[in-house]
């Protein structure tokens, strides 16, 4: 049985229900599209700069664009267009526009990866992961939106 941790209406509430209330009040107090909108954001440009990094310092990766069959321009070019995108979502004084632009970016290219793994048959790991990234990208949209609505 759940330890009560927290008295509410002259009511002990055990651990899970402590949580629900939890939850409820950060709905209730408008936090959690925030908190929402940080963490998903950051998973996404924390990733986008360590791709950045990856695809300039890694050899093995230039291997990788060979077996997809793109051509080696092509790296470079996402490359860049990943930081310009890690970078317009994570400083706050881009437009919203910019941001918009950067989240379609991003879609296309987690999209295009899955599609990539998918058609060259990799394994399922390789085809799976963009489509994690695309998930959490698009909770990043729709925390971004509500944050926005908002203000």
């Amino acid at each position: 049985m759940p330890k009560p941790i927290i008295i509410y209406k002259s009511r002990c509430l055990s651990t899970t229900e402590a949580s629900a209330f939890f939850l409820i009040v950060l709905f209730q107090i408008s936090i959690l599209p925030d908190i929402i909108k940080i963490i998903t954001t950051g998973i996404v440009v924390l990733l986008m700069l360590f791709s950045f990094y990856n695809y300039f310092s890694n050899p093995a990766l230039k291997d990788a664009y060979v077996h997809v069959g793109f051509p080696d321009w092509f790296r470079i070019e996402l490359g860049i267009a990943k930081l310009l995108g890690a970078l317009a979502l994570a400083i706050p004084i881009i437009p919203a526009r910019i941001k918009e632009w950067a989240y379609v970016g991003f879609f296309i290219n987690f999209f295009s990866a899955f599609l990539s793994h998918y058609e060259i048959g990799d394994p399922a790991f390789n085809q799976i992961t963009p489509l994690v990234l695309l998930l959490i990208l698009v909770v990043s949209y729709i925390s971004f939106h509500k944050v926005i609505v908002k203000k």
